[in-house]
């Protein structure tokens, strides 16, 4: 990226930056928003409810995204920026305020609020950047949200399965032309080279992500076991999904978790490391996400039998979350520990006979599979010196 020396608002070569506390102020958001998000599949655990719950966490999730890449691109604390955060703090805070009407009554605020978010910022960032070649960038990002800017309005003004069709193909788009790198009209697509950014602040904001998402199943566990009354059952669940959440902690920071920095300075393609690490991390949020709403019902009926649905979701949350740590695990080392796939197997074999079984059991057993692969971690690391990474790209 072209410096901008009038505004000195884009970085290049300037040395480590940390997060900001402006950053973390707009994280507070999506802790709200991945709760919601939540408790929006634990309300409906069937198919439609699923597959909505997937759209809205991948809308949350592209708006954290790309504005995680802006502030990286920028400095975040001049005040061009600063506004421009709050922008998108606003509209994040209208989205997760819409979530649980978000396919009915509140569906056009929503994609309005989404479609503001990523226009807004990047309209503002081509007004407050005096170098006309730093335009490029958000050039690009205007052009592609105004293509997918028709289908969220259109899924926001229809009604029942229309919108999530619609949504569905405006999603399309979004992350579509991020893996073709933008390819614009006159502009031509982002150069590599832009997605060469600094390791540290990028590597800290997907683990800070990864622990809000942890936030959330505090919260939606916490405020779950509060608005019930209290018996030994109901404290016991708590329990199951206060030890899963610190096993979920536990197997993400244990050495991948904690090289993610070191693993894009080592990278032989940096920008190839950066393009991924976002699609592996969604891959373990949403696991978390369906873990919540599965703890959630556990918590409000420990006793009550396992639907089929409600197994899938406690079962599948860790086994998401799983996935999408092996992916993590080789592009960092380039291998995948047994444990991750064993424990798959577990969970997968496990599934049929939790239907008979009550609630609380299956959150049981999906904590002892988290147990086993955080113990198999522990034993294998036992006497040996840190590994240093190998990524795969």
């Amino acid at each position: 990226m072209t410096t901008n020396k009038a505004v000195g608002l884009a970085r290049k070569g300037q040395g480590p930056q940390r997060t900001t506390l402006l950053e973390l102020l707009l994280d507070l958001v999506f802790v709200a928003a991945l709760a919601l998000t939540s408790r929006t599949l634990a309300q409906r655990l069937d198919w439609v409810g699923a597959i909505q719950t997937v759209v809205l966490l991948l809308a949350i999730w592209w708006v954290w995204s790309v504005t995680a890449l802006v502030t990286e691109l920028y400095h975040a604390q001049r005040p061009p920026i600063l506004v421009m955060t709050l922008w998108v703090m606003l509209g994040t805070l209208l989205m997760a305020g819409t979530l649980p009407d978000a396919f009915s009554h509140h569906a056009l605020v929503f994609a309005g609020a989404y479609v503001a978010i990523h226009l807004g910022r990047d309209i503002f960032l081509v007004a407050a950047l005096h170098n006309r070649a730093a335009h490029l960038h958000p050039s690009r990002f205007i052009f592609w949200f105004l293509v997918s800017a028709v289908p969220w309005l259109a899924g926001g003004l229809a009604a029942g399965p229309a919108t999530g069709l619609l949504w569905t193909a405006a999603l399309a788009i979004d992350y579509g032309s991020a893996w073709l790198r933008y390819p614009t009209p006159r502009l031509g697509r982002v150069p590599m080279s832009q997605y060469t950014v600094a390791a540290d602040h990028l590597a800290e904001r997907y683990q800070q992500f990864f622990t809000l998402a942890l936030g959330d199943l505090i919260l939606v566990t916490t405020l779950t076991y509060a608005d019930n009354d209290m018996t030994i059952s109901r404290t016991t669940a708590l329990l199951v999904a206060f030890a899963a959440t610190v096993l979920l902690w536990q197997i993400y920071v244990h050495r991948a978790g904690a090289l993610l920095q070191a693993t894009i300075e080592s990278s032989r393609d940096p920008g190839g490391f950066v393009r991924s690490t976002p699609n592996t991390h969604l891959l373990m949020v949403a696991g978390v996400v369906a873990a919540s709403a599965g703890f959630e019902v556990v918590i409000a009926h420990p006793t009550e039998h396992t639907t089929p649905w409600l197994a899938g979701v406690i079962l599948g949350g860790p086994a998401l979350f799983l996935v999408g740590r092996a992916r993590f695990e080789y592009e960092v080392f380039s291998r995948v520990s047994p444990s991750r796939l064993v424990a798959l197997l577990m969970l997968i074999v496990a599934g049929p006979a939790l239907v008979i079984a009550p609630a609380l059991v299956a959150g049981l057993t999906a904590t002892l599979v988290l147990a086993g692969v955080a113990i198999a971690d522990g034993i294998r690391a036992r006497g040996h010196p840190p590994e240093q990474p190998a990524p795969s790209m």
